[in-house]
């Protein structure tokens, strides 16, 4: 699975999260006890930031025709990447898509990405 975003401890299981000012939102694909459904197959729990025992940005990346990136989605067996070497050169050769100024995206055939790794930041 590959993840980019935030993730909360709390009572030792991990979960999706988002923070909300003094709040985290945690979210689950199945109902539970305090959580509320938003719609099919999501529940949400908001909980104040105190009882978070962990709270953590988690990324994923991974080697592409030997350049640097992290993977935002996937889809079949391709990988939606963002490229972070930050040279603009590299990225027009890979003919990676303008998203913003400076950001540069594209879809990568699975096969072919190595070093797949989740890092926390």
């Amino acid at each position: 699975m590959m993840r980019d975003g935030y993730v909360a401890r709390w009572r030792g299981r991990e979960y999706q999260a988002s923070p909300d000012g003094d709040d985290i939102r945690l979210y689950q694909p199945e109902p539970a006890e305090g959580f509320e459904e938003v719609r099919p197959g999501r529940y949400v729990r908001v909980l104040p930031a105190s009882e978070i025992e962990d709270l953590a940005y988690v990324r994923t990346t991974c080697t592409w025709q030997g350049q640097p990136f992290i993977v935002l989605g996937e889809h079949d067996a391709w990988l939606r990447v963002e490229y972070t070497g930050g040279r603009w050169p590299v990225a027009e050769a890979m003919r990676l898509e303008v998203f913003d100024f400076g950001v540069y995206q594209g879809w990568a055939p699975a096969a072919e990405v190595t070093d797949l790794r989740e890092q926390r930041v």
